[in-house]
C-alpha cells in the first residue's frame, strides 16, 4: 500500500495555498471561527433590537430577516417575535394583523419591552374579537404578574386555565410568574387537589 508523501518529505517547500483543515469541536468547545460568527450574530441582533427600541422599524426589519438566516438556533424565536413586531409597527396606522396570533406576538414583544399599557390594549383587543382566546387571558395574567397586580393575575390565569387546561402546565414553568410563586392561591390554582 503506497504511503502519500508530504511536501516536506518529498523535498519540496510547502505550498502557500494549502488549505488548513477545519478544526473539530471537542468536548463542547467551539473553534474560534464559530465563536466569532456567534459574536457577530449577537452584535447584529443587538443592533436590530436597538433600532427597534429607537422606533426605527424600517431598519430593524431587514436586519432581522437577514439575521434569521444565519443566527444561532437559540435566537430564532426571538428574532421571529421581533420581526412580527416590526411588521405590526410598520402597519401601525392600520393595525392590519393577519391573525390574532400575530397580534398576540406583537403584544408580547411590547410586554417584553416594558410597554405594559400598549400590550394590555392589544391583548384586550384580541379578547374583544374572541372572548375565548385563552392565550390572551394568559398574556394578561403574565402582564398582571409583571406589574404586581396579584388579584388580576389570578383572575386572568384562572380564566386561561378554564378555557385551556394546558395553560396550567405552561404556567408551572413560566418564569414570568416567579413573583406569584409564594402566593398560596397561585399554588392552589396550579396544583389543585384531587
Amino acid at each position: 500500500m503506497p504511503v502519500a508523501k508530504t511536501a516536506a518529505k518529498a523535498g519540496k517547500a510547502p505550498s502557500k495555498t494549502s488549505v488548513m483543515p477545519t478544526p473539530r469541536t471537542l468536548a463542547g468547545h467551539l473553534p474560534p471561527a464559530h465563536d466569532a460568527n456567534r459574536a457577530a450574530a449577537l452584535e447584529q441582533y443587538q443592533a436590530a433590537v436597538t433600532a427597534m427600541q429607537q422606533g426605527n422599524y424600517s431598519a430593524a426589519h431587514p436586519a432581522l430577516e437577514k439575521l434569521l438566516e444565519t443566527a444561532p438556533p437559540e435566537f430564532i424565536d426571538r428574532i421571529r417575535m421581533y420581526l412580527s413586531a416590526c411588521i405590526a409597527q410598520s402597519k401601525k396606522g392600520a393595525n392590519d394583523f393577519t391573525s390574532p396570533e400575530e397580534k398576540y406576538d406583537y403584544a408580547i414583544s411590547l410586554l417584553n419591552d416594558g410597554q405594559y399599557e400598549d400590550a394590555r390594549e392589544h391583548l384586550n383587543e384580541i379578547l374583544d374579537g374572541d372572548g375565548n382566546a385563552d392565550y390572551a387571558f394568559y398574556g394578561l395574567a403574565v402582564l398582571a404578574s409583571m406589574t404586581g397586580d396579584t388579584s388580576t393575575c389570578l383572575d386572568k390565569l384562572t380564566e386561561a386555565i378554564r378555557l385551556n387546561s394546558m395553560n396550567r402546565i405552561q404556567a408551572r414553568s413560566d418564569s414570568d410568574f416567579q413573583d406569584m410563586s409564594d402566593d398560596p392561591r397561585f399554588t392552589e390554582l396550579l396544583y389543585p387537589e384531587g
